[in-house]
């Protein structure tokens, strides 16, 4: 099954307690398909970069089965950068410096061969951007997830509720999930969430793990404990890349199926928050994942045994 993401390529700056990374490759689009890549291929991406942004990267994309027909380089434009620092708890963090550059005007195109996605997941953007290549997909695909975050609920809410409309899954942490089901509970916000039109929606809680709701179920997945949590930056995006890149390999929907997606997917991001920017996505070996996905199984199994 082909999956088609949509994100940024990025250049990241990034502080934390335990030092500072310099200038490095990032963004959400970069991570999905590099988690994603490790459980199906083709992975198609739809992106934008400057001329500085370094072509040996995209080169490595392509070795890992990610194609970049759809990543658009732009001349004598800069790639999009952030530069941030997180806090001691590594929860929250300041965006130091912000430049848009060439995502500030960025309008996707999918070649041909791009249009008929089996599975597609819309990276963190504008809403805008999200349905313009909704609109360019004339068939619908098996699963739509989309990703979104506060500034887009609080600044778009019009664009942002027209898109969710269109989608099977939506994949949210936990403060803005309350900020768009207008509800301290997450279960209400759940439920307010499901009334815009997804099937599914998965609520990160960090370090304490995802909540998926769906087919009037929930399932918690654990969080992994880590000694050392070097850097979070793209953690939420390397869960939705082997989120959807397990559904995609598995071509199952079902809730029990995105139950073990859930699971694949916190694995993805509990690597790569062990080193500084995707370093550690691109070292991993297959058995990495499966002794990784077995220590999950073992943090929430248990017998119950009555007296």
């Amino acid at each position: 099954m082909n999956l088609l993401t949509v994100g940024s390529v990025a250049f990241d700056e990034i502080e934390t307690p335990f030092g500072r990374s310099g200038r490095i490759v990032g963004g959400a689009g970069l991570y999905i398909a590099l988690s994603a890549a490790y459980h199906t291929q083709p992975v198609q991406l739809v992106s934008v970069v400057g001329e500085d942004f370094p072509a040996d990267v995209l080169e490595e994309l392509q070795r890992r089965g990610i194609d970049i027909a759809g990543v658009q380089r732009k001349a004598g434009r800069k790639t999009f950068y952030w530069k941030g620092r997180y806090h001691e708890d590594l929860n929250t963090r300041d965006s130091l410096v912000t430049e848009l550059n060439v995502l500030g005007d960025f309008e996707p195109y999918l070649p041909d061969h791009f249009r008929r996605p089996d599975y597609l997941m819309l990276g963190n953007l504008s809403p805008q951007v999200q349905l313009s290549v909704i609109e360019q997909i004339p068939q619908r695909p098996r699963m739509v997830a989309l990703d979104t975050m506060n500034f887009w609920i609080d600044n778009t809410p019009n664009e942002l509720r027209e898109v969710i409309s269109k989608i099977d899954l939506l994949i949210i942490n936990d403060e803005e999930a309350r900020m768009l089901g207008r509800t301290p509970s997450l279960v209400k916000a759940a439920q307010a969430i499901h009334e815009m039109g997804p099937e599914y929606v998965i609520i990160k809680k960090g370090e304490h793990g995802a909540l998926l709701f769906g087919d009037g179920e929930v399932f918690v997945a654990p969080g992994l404990p880590l000694e050392e949590v070097f850097d979070p930056t793209g953690a939420g995006d390397s869960f939705a890349g082997g989120l959807i890149g397990y559904i995609a390999r598995t071509d199952d929907t079902s809730f029990d199926n995105l139950k073990r997606a859930v699971i694949v997917g916190s694995v993805m991001a509990s690597f790569c928050i062990e080193k500084f920017g995707p370093q550690r996505l691109l070292e991993l070996a297959p058995e990495d994942i499966l002794r990784r996905q077995e220590v999950f199984k073992k943090l929430s199994h248990f017998d119950i045994i009555y007296h």
